[in-house]
């Protein structure tokens, strides 16, 4: 299921080992531990990784010097008796009882140092260096590798030495040595990886029985509860750090289609990536992932993988190395206020449908463009990521009820859900039509002057003018009032309108019909569908003027 919405800007936070080298100063949301990553060339080049967007520098050290003794690092005022943490006011009981069980993560990396040459570049080079460059790249020499390592945290769940880190912790290493808290190492490898989670499960190699941590429930958690973060930050070992839970259901952490985070403010670093987050009970309730910082280092606001998400995860890494999730077949994007109002919707709540999938379970059970998913399985969707994570929970072949509005009213619609297919497979179901979008400005067409647009109904020779496809029907925007809302909102001529209300849009008068329809209902806006170029179609609500 696709969002098509936004992220704040995400890169991991390097950390090199006992001696960080002084980080760049950066924006937004860091990885607590990409932990690591001092990539350094054989030339001696040093790179930094990036989940989402560019990543910070550091100097590879290949050393790791032994954990430090467990530090407690708090700022927090002596507590009441009543707290339930003691009459001394200390968290040392919980932190004696969990720490044997975390662990310090130092995977060696390689990653090429430059990308393969594609097919796609090949075609723009002259034929020379075409030729020379196509030896190159199906028989040339081997090519240069980054080499360094990543440091992170890890907790281990199953005393057969069954353990849990962040992907993005693990994900290119080559080696995976593990330190516990008493010093000893052991060799790690990896059962399964779920980048879309940044979740990964690994083996501990060579031991026989292990210390091991237990879940709680993140449902029971509230704002307002004690945390404490256990973690690896800058490569020191076992850190102890507390705070309270700051806020629940963060899903505005880079890509976390999948995933709505805990927010603390129990200070995480560096390093912190996949160590466990606990609760008084010193039960595991997140993992430590993220961070938020205009500096490179905490500032209090720090995010959590929630342990049912967790727990889900690692059930299906442990039974097949991957994650089955569940499949509506449906691009989805949230209402903006302007939409909501033009449907009729006394909120934003709820996703609105921008196309079905053709042959998905939502195609075979009766979605439509346009329809808006109100509640799943009774209850309210809050937005796109909320039903995008929901549906991704149900089984494969798990029967589900949606209430949608379609034409001013609810409609139940019982699907049996399907396998998500990977990434691949869903860009190439999804695909628009198979043209090319034009850069002509199309002459003529009718003016609609409440929304502030000329438009054309599509004919051969405007299809082969715009070079749509052959299967385009509807009309093209021809032109712009530059006052009008439509220009606010982005509309361009060229652009298709494929709906109007929720209608099919075949010629000008279906999009007349709607305005009308709009103000009789006194609407203060139309809902378009509109079209751009070879993939890219959104809903944009277009106030009505006085035309």
């Amino acid at each position: 299921m696709s969002d098509g919405s936004q992220s704040p800007h995400v890169e991991p936070v390097a950390s090199p080992g006992p001696r960080p080298a002084p980080a760049r100063a950066s924006r937004g949301v860091l990885l607590v531990s990409s932990a690591a990553i001092a990539l350094a060339a054989t030339a001696g080049a040093v790179f930094g990784f990036a989940w989402s967007g560019g990543g910070v520098s550091a100097v590879a050290d290949t050393t790791l010097a032994a954990p430090a003794p467990v530090v407690v690092s708090s700022a927090v005022a002596p507590l009441m008796v009543s707290s339930g943490i003691g009459a001394a006011g200390t968290f040392a009981d919980i932190v004696e009882r969990v720490s044997p069980a975390v662990v310090s993560i130092r995977a060696k990396v390689s990653s090429p140092s430059e990308p393969e040459v594609s097919e796609d570049d090949l075609e723009g080079l002259p034929p020379g260096l075409r030729d020379y460059f196509e030896r190159f790249r199906r028989g040339g020499p081997e090519r240069q590798r980054n080499r360094g390592e990543v440091q992170g945290s890890g907790f281990v769940v199953e005393s057969n030495g069954l353990m849990i880190t962040n992907n993005h912790v693990v994900a290119n290493a080559t080696e995976i040595e593990v330190t516990f808290s008493d010093g000893k190492k052991y060799k790690a490898k990896t059962i399964g990886r779920d980048e879309a989670t940044d979740i990964a499960v690994l083996k501990i190699e060579g031991g026989k029985s292990f210390p091991t941590v237990s879940f709680g429930d993140d449902a029971r958690v509230r704002v307002g509860d004690w945390v404490l973060a256990v973690g690896n930050p800058f490569g020191l070992g076992g850190t102890v750090t507390a705070g309270i839970v700051s806020a629940r259901g963060r899903d505005e952490v880079g890509a976390a289609q999948f995933t709505d985070f805990i927010q603390i403010d129990a200070s995480i670093n560096r390093g912190n990536s996949g160590g466990p987050t606990f609760d008084l009970s010193g039960r595991v309730i997140g993992m430590n992932t993220a961070i938020f910082s205009p500096s490179g280092g905490s500032v209090g606001i720090g995010f959590a993988i929630p342990s049912g998400t967790i727990q889900r995860v690692v059930a299906d890494l442990k039974r097949s190395g991957s994650v089955t999730r569940g499949w509506l077949g449906v691009s989805i994007q949230s209402l903006t206020d302007e939409a909501a109002a033009s449907l009729g919707l006394p909120s934003t709540n709820g996703a609105i449908v921008a196309q079905v999938v053709d042959g998905s379970p939502a195609e075979k059970s009766g979605f439509r463009t346009g329809d808006v998913v109100l509640r799943m399985d009774g209850v309210p969707v809050k937005d796109n990521r909320d039903l995008s994570r929901r549906v991704a929970d149900l089984q494969v072949n798990q029967s589900s009820k949606f209430v949608v509005w379609r034409d001013n009213r609810e409609t139940t619609i019982s699907v049996t859900v399907g396998k998500r297919p990977d990434a691949k497979t869903l860009a190439n179901r999804s695909g628009g039509d198979e043209g090319e979008p034009g850069t002509a400005r199309p002459g003529g067409g009718a003016k609609v002057s409440a929304l502030g647009l000329d438009l054309a109904t599509i004919t051969p020779a405007l299809r082969s003018e715009l070079r749509l496809g052959s299967d385009a029907e509807g009309v093209v925007i021809t032109d712009i009032d530059p006052d009008s809302d439509a220009a606010e909102q982005g509309l361009q001529p060229g652009d298709r309108i494929i709906q109007a209300s929720g209608k099919d849009v075949r010629t000008v008068s279906d999009v007349t019909s709607a305005v009308a329809s709009a103000k009789s209902l006194r609407r203060p806006s139309v809902l378009l569908f509109v079209e751009r170029g070879k993939n890219q179609r959104v809903f944009v609500a277009v106030k009505l003027g006085k035309g």
